[in-house]
């Protein structure tokens, strides 16, 4: 097998995906591997695009905005309104995320209050919280 080319296996192993998933965004249009018969063979553009929808999903964009995306390198202006459109999603899901964070270390820090209050209220009563 050349070097360029991976099967499903190989791909499962190098990415720690399962071969469900791989067939998932096949289906989606997100990667097209090469078919010999039943057998599929990623190239090093399927790979590429693989690692750019894992980084897309744990930063939390949908994978119909990965498609997009991806589906904007070959529109043949080098590559500039795919990377514009990534920035203005990337500076959108940052500040949804700065203010999921911020709420949550606001959450976080209430809960850290009412335990601090159940603890009083425990030693009031001389009742042992472990």
């Amino acid at each position: 097998m050349s070097e360029e080319l991976m099967t499903i296996r190989e791909m499962c192993a190098e990415f720690d995906v399962t071969a469900r998933t791989l067939r998932f965004y096949e289906a989606k249009e997100l990667i097209s591997p090469l078919r010999e018969g039943q057998k599929r063979l990623f190239t090093k553009r399927d790979r590429a695009r693989l690692k750019l929808i894992l980084r897309g999903k744990r930063f939390g964009f949908s994978l119909e905005e990965i498609r997009q995306l991806l589906n904007m390198y070959d529109l043949g202006d080098q590559q500039q309104t795919q990377m514009l459109r990534t920035y203005e999603l990337a500076q959108n899901r940052l500040a949804a995320m700065e203010a999921q964070a911020a709420e949550l270390a606001e959450a976080i820090q209430e809960l850290r209050d009412q335990i601090e209050w159940g603890k009083t209220i425990l030693a009031d009563r001389n009742i042992s919280s472990e």
